[in-house]
């Protein structure tokens, strides 16, 4: 079973690791990955603000998860990722993925993390010093999705 949402409001670690663990009693193991906002090398980061198309990222966010199905033996896909205006130290992302065995289930959120920081339409807006900009991606996100094409 595959929980996707993208949502304004914080979401608890805890309670979807244990939602993620219910879906099936055969799952040997549970990864999950908690991205928050940060401030890069003391620039007084205010905010980040993100954007979306809805319908779009609900589907490219399916995309994504449907990718790490077909490489990997998942149970379950938990992806919440968090819209609007954050601050520092705020959750942004949660990948949670459980599998029989440990290894598929730390590829899979490795992997599907990689393809959202890359692939995922969003739109990221950060306030410093009272500017706004938006922010590009990273080269070495493109670096670290790229390796899973070998």
């Amino acid at each position: 079973m595959d929980k996707i949402i993208v949502q304004k409001e914080d979401f608890d670690l805890s309670t979807e690791v244990s939602l993620a663990r219910e879906c099936n009693s055969g799952t040997g193991a549970i990864v999950s990955f908690v991205g928050t906002v940060r401030d890069i090398e003391g620039n007084k980061l205010q905010s980040m603000t993100l954007e979306h198309y809805p319908q779009m990222t609900e589907k490219s966010l399916e995309e994504i998860a449907s990718k790490a199905r077909e490489r990997w033996d998942i149970q379950s896909i938990t992806i919440i990722h968090r819209i609007g205006e954050l601050k520092v130290s705020d959750q942004i992302v949660l990948v949670v993925t459980t599998s029989k065995h440990r290894q598929d289930a730390f590829d899979s959120c490795n992997f599907i993390m990689d393809y959202l920081k890359t692939d995922a339409p969003f739109w990221k807006k950060e306030s410093i010093n009272d500017k706004d900009s938006w922010v590009d991606s990273r080269g070495s996100d493109t670096d670290q999705k790229n390796r899973w094409d070998l």
